[in-house]
Parts: C-alpha cells; sequence; structure tokens
C-alpha cells in the first residue's frame, strides 16, 4: 500500500505542477500587455501623438456635448453628409463640423470617450493629424487583438477597453488646450 503523500509528491505529479505553473507565467498579464502595445507602438502611440504634436501647436478646445460622452456599446462615431453640411453622430446625439477633415479627427476621440480635446487652429494641418490619429487607432486595435489572440474573446474584448481607456486618460491628462487660441498682436504700430 502507498501512501498519499508518497503519490502527490512523486516526480511525474511535481513535473506537471512545475509545467501549469510555467505555462501561467509565460502568459503576460493585462498590465503587461498594455504596457507591451504601447512600447510596440511607441512613436505612433495616440497619446503621444496628441501630446507632441498637436498640443504644441496653437490650438482651441472642444468639448463634446454630455450626451455624446456617455457612449452605449453600439454608439460607434458615424461622420454622416446631411444637407445642413456634414455631422458627426455619436449615439444620438449629433454634431455639426465645419469639413470632413475635423468630423474624422473628432471621431477618433469620440470613439475612445474623451469629454474635451484640442483642435489645431490651422484648418491645413487637421486632415493629416486625423490620419495618422485614425491609422495608430486601428494599428493599437490590431496589435490588442494579435497579442490576445490565444486568449480567448473575454481576455481580447477586456484588454481593448483596457487600452482604450488608458488612451482616454492620457489625453485628458494632458488637457484640451485654451478655449481661444492665443494670438500675439505683434504689429508696427505695438513696437512704437
Amino acid at each position: 500500500m502507498v501512501s498519499r503523500k508518497l503519490i502527490e509528491t512523486s516526480p511525474r505529479s511535481a513535473l506537471k505542477s512545475k509545467k501549469t505553473r510555467s505555462s501561467q507565467r509565460q502568459e503576460p498579464s493585462a498590465d503587461e500587455l498594455l504596457l507591451q502595445i504601447e512600447s510596440t507602438m511607441s512613436e505612433s502611440w495616440l497619446p503621444g501623438i496628441y501630446r507632441d504634436r498637436i498640443l504644441t501647436l496653437r490650438t482651441r478646445s472642444y468639448v463634446f456635448p454630455s450626451t455624446a460622452r456617455r457612449r452605449s456599446k453600439h454608439s460607434s462615431p458615424e461622420v454622416e453628409h446631411t444637407l445642413l453640411g456634414i455631422e458627426l453622430k455619436v449615439g444620438h446625439t449629433r454634431m455639426l463640423c465645419p469639413d470632413l477633415s475635423t468630423a474624422r479627427y473628432l471621431a477618433i476621440f469620440a470613439r475612445a470617450g474623451c469629454a474635451a480635446v484640442a483642435i489645431p487652429y490651422d484648418i491645413t494641418r487637421i486632415s493629416q493629424l486625423a490620419d495618422e490619429l485614425e491609422s495608430s487607432w486601428h494599428r493599437m486595435l490590431l496589435l490588442a487583438d494579435s497579442l490576445t489572440v490565444a486568449r480567448g474573446e473575454a481576455f481580447a474584448t477586456r484588454i481593448r477597453s483596457l487600452l482604450i481607456g488608458k488612451v482616454r486618460d492620457e489625453i485628458s491628462d494632458a488637457g484640451a488646450g485654451t478655449r481661444i487660441p492665443e494670438f500675439k498682436q505683434t504689429t508696427k504700430q505695438g513696437r512704437r
């Protein structure tokens, strides 16, 4: 008759327990995946583009309506062309935009659920920045999906929501700039 302690401490059971522990260690945690995604994106990290490329320009702040901030599961931002012009629709809220590039620019931040963002005052730069932000957004989500493909749908959804929350928090920490852009008033008359 073999005692139960000898079976539990046999080399095979010890090997199995080591294998299960090592396989659990190999899979990174959610926080480690977030850091890995941020470091992989490096220059194209969306909050980095916002801090380094947008906030260094002369900007004005844009505050999203409170109804647009409360996003439901099915309310992804849509750019719509209407008789009145171009509108950004988030849920049941419609926001009138002056042009298509501004609507695309604001849609990215609406996806993240930001309360307020800075918009470049120079409208010629908005289109290029909207392109960069959109590609950064999609690259970030594709990278998250590729890193979580073996972990299941629930874990992938959790990583996506944590990633979007991290982007939203970093953008809100960076700030939305001033409500009205600063104008330097250096004229010939002011130099006298």
